[in-house]
């Protein structure tokens, strides 16, 4: 194992859209582990929607990065060496990390990885933070029954197309909205969407929402709020559940 640790650090605010000159990879020292750590190599990162509000100085529900701190994610990587009895050298877990070649990492706060139920990176997606914010918002909040029309706008993201295949195990019709013809195949072809909309290609939302959802909608998962939750909204059937 080398001595040598690269990290990325966030080196300025950006104004606009994100460009090479906020980030610098810098070197460090491996990390070692204290009582009750594991010392983590990165094998996969998960690069999310809500860290470009991290790369702003403003309050939000998740903290913003400080201009020079190392960012970090979900990461699921291997551990090199444990300092806790439930871990050992090879072992795979996910949890919070750095965007770096090492960290050090405390055991409460991983999960074990197990590569025979899924690939690694599989733990970053339907069975990490994108899986558990699907799950959980649609089932908890949305309550969807058998039958019920449930849409979901940014539906071809990391959350969206879990919610819609969810659904579908539910028994319910399922409409998603997404941005080229690409992803609308994809929704409707793979994952078993009953109808998609591609939002870029479509002037009037209300009238291919109607066409899509005959019967009104029962349930709306919201990931993108805007023009297309307005639409939404108009179509919204006595009783129906919006998860936000």
């Amino acid at each position: 194992m080398t001595d040598t640790n690269r990290e990325w650090v966030l080196a300025e605010r950006p104004t606009g859209e994100p460009d090479e000159d906020c980030f610098e990879l810098r070197e460090t020292d491996v990390p070692s582990p204290a009582p009750g750590e594991l010392l983590v190599r990165t094998r996969y990162l998960s690069v999310d929607p809500y860290m470009r509000g991290r790369m702003r100085d403003a309050e939000s529900y998740a903290e913003p990065w400080a201009v020079g701190d190392p960012l970090n994610g979900g990461v699921v990587g291997e551990v090199v060496e444990s300092e806790h009895d439930a871990y050992e050298a090879g072992d795979l877990v996910t949890g919070e990390g750095r965007w770096a070649d090492y960290a050090a990492l405390d055991a409460a706060d991983v999960a074990p990885v197990d590569p025979a139920v899924a690939a690694p990176e599989a733990y970053l997606g339907a069975l990490g933070m994108p899986g558990r914010t699907a799950y959980f918002g649609l089932l908890e909040v949305g309550e969807p029954k058998p039958g019920d029309t449930v849409v979901v706008s940014g539906a071809a993201g990391a959350v969206g197309s879990v919610v819609g295949q969810i659904a579908k195990r539910n028994g319910c019709r399922v409409v998603g909205f997404a941005g080229s013809d690409e992803k609308t195949d994809w929704l409707t072809d793979d994952l078993g969407f009953d109808a998609a909309i591609n939002y870029e290609t479509t002037d009037d939302y209300r009238a291919a929402l109607e066409s899509a959802a005959p019967d009104g909608v029962d349930v709306y998962f919201d990931n993108v709020g805007g023009p297309i939750t307005d639409a939404v909204f108009a179509q919204l059937n006595l009783d129906a559940r919006v998860a936000v």
